[in-house]
């Protein structure tokens, strides 16, 4: 992209300096984004979980250490 063509243009309305700013910012932050983070825990994560005897048991605040 050269110097000339623009990254935002401003369409209706007078945002000040800080608006654009801060909209410029969260643009440039979208187009860095990484990959994204997996749904679900893999099959390594349970069976670590299963050898360090982390699995879920029944009992007071159980859900606690469900989520993993």
């Amino acid at each position: 992209m050269s110097e000339s063509e623009a990254l935002l243009s401003v369409a209706k309305g007078e945002p000040t300096p800080e608006e654009l700013a801060a909209l410029t910012a969260v643009v440039l932050s979208l187009g860095n984004a990484g990959p994204a983070a997996r749904a679900k825990p893999g099959v390594r994560h349970w069976v670590r979980r299963q050898q360090l005897r982390l699995a879920p048991e029944p009992g007071p605040d159980a859900w606690k250490r469900s989520r993993g």
